[in-house]
């Protein structure tokens, strides 16, 4: 995934680390004694700079894989209740269908709660990949211990107690990558690990027609049991290996050289103009308030639990995909190839938004591809036009995965305020999914008023985009104002082209335009 790299621009001025130049006498200091400076390893030509982030960002992809498969097992854990449903288990636990939508629903309940203290946690510590693989290892016996539930109170416990481990899990995730990668590669590297997601949608379908086909009996235990004890033990074995394969911070890691270190810290702060790193004496809640206090967190909130309420279809795919008329193995293998499709969709979605550094777009035009879907399986019961429409319902998560880069690139700074961001706005789109599990309930006509339910959604989903896009124009236009103005009046000088200049103070809502900032700060639209 690493790509050629310009030389590097001229060095920022400021808070960033000082130009590593090849000369014979060393630049003279800034006059700031609060500038960011740590020691380079050596002297470092702009040709040697290229040289070094291509390894740095070869070995970081190679490393930051393995969230694909963690999120695979994350998935897999989750959502498997849902295939064990078609080879016995709410008829073995006497499950109604209200109660099988709550050990759904409940799942959501654990979630929503573990999200923002698990991030404050993670953002604190620094050894991140430990507290993942931990994590990790916990969640994984939880599942394993599913398989043996007998009623409905323990399967409500046991789904109660996952949704609140594996919380921990994506806004983990997220952060430790938007710790590492440019707003210009954040969105691609999301769509990577996002196709975990994807990817166990397709394969959890492979997987469970293998156990559930052939593993019912065994031992004298019903095969959904076993589809429990089989992808939790898997889980728990990939844990381990976290602890050992999965980055830290930019500072710390091990694996990487003394130069590629550096360059991490260095590019990180040419991305946005200052230090990713909290201020000094911060307390521990400090990131919770600077987020409460910002009103665009609010409007992502709401925008994004309509898109989650949207894609609550998921959850129900193969009861979807059994309306086409084909038993159990049938149904469950042709839930796969959507998915795939999906990934694939994705991958190019997010690759071009990285290109294009635009976001509202790539969000909403994948949800118009998903609203056709709907519309399709709401008018016919056709088997091929709803198959295709299964399809481009699936591809409608591409925007999904854009949505979470929009999330970290308009709150860049303070990492802390960023952290809780993500989780915040992750844990109140949870809610989407409890009140989702109840909107497939509704399974007259192909599930025709389900799908009326879900298309409003993303309609509501889609206006929220446009009025944060118009929050985030207005924000970018007043920027330009006080640059303009800072300029006029002589209180800061121009910069060279593309450079831009420094300006007043942090805005209230959270815009970076402060007096350790040179290239202009803009919100991505």
């Amino acid at each position: 995934m690493a790509d050629e790299r310009k030389p590097a621009d001229p060095p920022l001025r400021s808070q960033s680390p000082r130009p590593i130049v090849d000369s014979k006498s060393p630049p003279s200091p800034p006059p700031s004694d609060k500038v960011f400076s740590p020691s380079p390893p050596h002297t470092m030509t702009p040709e040697r700079r290229t040289i070094v982030e291509k390894s740095l960002k070869r070995k970081l992809d190679t490393r930051c894989s393995l969230f694909v498969l963690i999120y695979i097992m994350n998935y897999l854990d989750r959502n498997n209740i849902a295939a064990a449903r078609l080879r016995g288990l709410q008829d073995d636990l006497s499950l109604d269908d209200q109660q099988y939508a709550t050990c759904l629903s409940i799942l959501y309940v654990g979630y929503i709660l573990m999200q923002i203290p698990s991030n404050i946690v993670i953002n604190l510590i620094s050894r991140p990949s430990l507290y993942i693989a931990v994590v990790m290892l916990v969640w994984g016996l939880i599942s394993t211990l599913t398989g043996i539930v007998t009623n409905f109170s323990g399967m409500v416990g046991t789904r109660f107690l996952l949704g609140f481990v594996e919380a921990a899990f994506l806004p983990g995730a997220l952060l430790i990558l938007s710790k590492w990668y440019t707003r210009k590669e954040l969105t691609t590297r999301n769509a990577i690990l996002f196709c975990g997601n994807l990817i166990s949608n397709a394969f959890s379908a492979l997987i469970a027609a293998g156990v559930l086909s052939n593993m019912q009996g065994v031992l004298g235990h019903a095969a959904w049991r076993w589809l429990f004890w089989i992808e939790g033990g898997l889980t728990m074995a990939v844990a381990i290996s976290a602890a050992f394969i999965l980055p830290d911070l930019p500072t710390n890691t091990r694996g990487f050289t003394e130069e590629e270190l550096y360059v991490a810290q260095l590019r990180m702060t040419e991305d946005v103009g200052e230090e990713d790193k909290d201020a000094e004496g911060q307390k521990i809640f400090d990131g919770f308030f600077m987020m409460v206090r910002d009103w665009k967190v609010y409007v992502m909130m709401v925008a994004f639990t309509a898109y989650t309420v949207g894609l609550s279809f998921n959850a129900f795919f193969p009861s979807l995909t059994q309306t086409l008329g084909f038993s159990y193995v049938p149904t469950l293998l042709m839930s796969s190839p959507p998915w795939a499709f999906a990934c694939a969709v994705t991958l190019v979605v997010c690759w071009h938004s990285d290109r294009t550094q635009e976001k509202f777009w790539h969000i909403t035009l994948p949800m118009v591809g998903g609203l056709v879907g709907f519309l399709i399986c709401m008018v016919t019961l056709n088997t091929a036009a709803r198959y295709v429409a299964l399809f481009l319902q699936a591809s409608s998560y591409a925007g999904f995965v854009v949505f979470y880069s929009w999330i970290s690139s308009s709150f860049p700074r303070p990492p802390a305020k960023r952290a809780v961001a993500l989780a915040a706005i992750n844990a109140f789109s949870q809610l989407g999914n409890v009140a989702g599990m109840y909107v497939w309930d509704l399974k007259e006509d192909g599930y025709r008023k389900s799908y009326g339910i879900v298309t409003s959604m993303f309609g509501a989903a889609i206006f929220g985009c446009w009025v944060f896009r118009t929050i985030l124009a207005r924000l970018n236009r007043q920027m330009e104002r006080e640059e303009a103005t800072a300029v006029a009046e002589g209180r800061v000088p121009a910069g060279e082209k593309g450079e831009g200049v420094v300006t007043g103070s942090e805005t209230e809502d959270g815009g970076v335009v402060g007096p350790r900032m040179v290239r202009p700060f803009r919100y991505l639209l």
